[in-house]
């Protein structure tokens, strides 16, 4: 019997950080298998060993240039509770508002710059313009609003931490210090036009939505579990809050304090990846599937907890009720949504007096050998747990990133695409983006889940049924 095909794609395009899809055909030319391997080595879990727990919100935040804030905070959290303290309330305030701004500059960054070209430009399109400095040539104004959101999004950060990117705000015990009165008044002035874009954004979408509805609800749309912290109320809490596990059908499989997570979440190894495959634990690897991030928290709440948003998830639930709650382009839609919410937030907090208060920070020696620090990251929820010796030493460090949590499912929504794309071996660029875009509805961000060192090949392989190479497409 001849031996499969396979197709490489290596590395993926528009996400944030380096991987690769690999893709088996079986003699027939068609689909045997699909995998989307993290192929670079994480360590920050080992290196952090042995040095002081008040440390990791520096540490940590260099875990990713697009993500540090998310870091930082959670970081943050858990040496909050390796000391035992509840925050002053201006200091969470300040902490909330910095996550907002990091919601707002990572959501508009990715629909604008990484998922728009796709929607907006076409699968099919010459990869050439199929990027975001094609969008600016044939929609320059929908571009320059995304341009201006992310920016507003960095200014909030930059007003807290000094600079837009790795800021130095959260510490252990609250953060470094008080927000400005000048900066609060130029951030509020900011959010008439930072609604108009998101409005915008969300009218596109809907439109695309109306328009190939067949393909969105044939595109990698499958049943699974959803996951998210609520609050009392079961809104979102994107800072704090409880973990709820939610079927597809909408029964609640579990909710549980962050603390808690070993006893429902289990981390299960395939020998392909070195990103580790996330589960719910009752349900085991790998029917414990579950996702995270704007989908997931959508499908996981009840309700918004805002006006602007609250109205626009009433509609999302009306146009994903008849087979889309499911659907991976679904993420897109759920993650303007979250963008439009975290704006309102932002809004709040800024107009709440309260917020350039100077009580900030409370100091106290470690009161425990270990604490747990979640929150809601733009791409799911994120968990830092350190265990510290009795002089606050690190003695362990655990982390589960959201790009991890998503990881069984990212794989199976590429299965699903190329399945259903490749036929009879016939392979063409626009089909191998579908695939990428598939993992593109997560917004992955593998410089969380994986480090790399060197430079990263951009090539497409494909190999004959003998196992001969017969096209290459890229370079090295």
């Amino acid at each position: 019997m001849a031996r499969p095909s396979k197709i490489t794609i290596n590395p993926l395009s528009r996400i944030e950080g380096h991987g690769k899809i690999t893709i088996h055909l079986d003699e027939n030319g068609d689909v045997s298998e699909c995998r989307f391997h993290v192929t670079q080595f994480r360590g920050y879990e080992r290196f952090c060993q042995g040095r002081p727990f008040e440390e990791m919100p520096v540490i940590t935040q260099r875990i990713c240039g697009i993500c540090p804030v998310s870091h930082q905070l959670a970081s943050a959290k858990a040496c909050d509770a390796i000391l035992g303290v509840d925050i002053p309330p201006t200091a969470r305030r300040l902490r909330e508002l910095l996550h907002m701004g990091q919601f707002i500059q990572s959501h508009a960054l990715h629909f604008f710059h990484l998922a728009s070209p796709d929607l907006l430009l076409g699968w099919d399109a010459d990869p050439g313009r199929r990027n975001v400095v094609g969008l600016m040539a044939a929609f320059p104004d929908l571009a320059m609003k995304g341009i201006r959101l992310r920016k507003f999004g960095q200014e909030i950060i930059k007003a807290l931490g000094g600079k837009k990117i790795h800021p130095a705000f959260a510490v252990p015990g609250g953060v470094m210090n008080p927000l400005k009165d000048d900066d609060r008044g130029n951030l509020l002035r900011g959010f008439s036009d930072a609604y108009a874009s998101t409005h915008a954004a969300l009218g596109v979408v809907k439109k695309w939505l109306g328009t190939h509805r067949d393909e969105v609800k044939q595109f990698a749309n499958f049943s699974s579990s959803y996951a998210g912290l609520v609050d009392e109320k079961g809104c979102p809490a994107l800072y704090d809050g409880v973990m709820r596990m939610r079927s597809h059908d909408g029964g609640i499989l579990a909710e549980f304090d962050p603390a808690q997570y070993l006893e429902f979440i289990a981390e299960h190894v395939e020998p392909w990846s070195y990103l580790k495959f996330p589960v719910f634990k009752p349900l085991g690897y790998p029917a414990g599937c579950y996702r995270v991030g704007p989908l997931g928290r959508l499908n996981v709440v009840d309700a918004m907890g805002t006006p602007q948003a609250q109205e626009a998830f009433d509609d999302y639930r009306q146009r994903t009720a008849n087979g889309l709650k499911g659907g991976s382009l679904i993420f897109h839609y759920a993650r303007l949504i979250e963008l439009l919410y975290c704006l309102e937030k932002a809004e709040t907090l800024l107009e709440d007096d309260r917020i350039c208060g100077r009580d900030i920070r409370i100091s106290s020696n470690p009161a425990n050998r270990q604490g747990v620090g979640a929150i809601e990251a733009p791409r799911g929820t994120l968990i830092h747990h350190y265990r510290v010796d009795q002089y606050g030493i690190l003695e362990a460090v655990n982390l589960i990133v959201a790009t991890g949590h998503n990881n069984l499912a990212m794989n199976r929504a590429i299965d699903l695409v190329a399945r259903a794309y490749i036929r009879g071996g016939e392979v063409k660029e626009g089909l191998l983006n579908r695939i990428e875009g598939a993992i593109r509805c997560y917004d992955p961000c593998l410089s969380c889940s994986t480090h790399a060192v060197g430079q990263m090949p951009l090539a497409v392989e494909i190999f004959s049924s003998t196992g001969a190479r017969v096209k290459k497409l890229g370079s090295t």
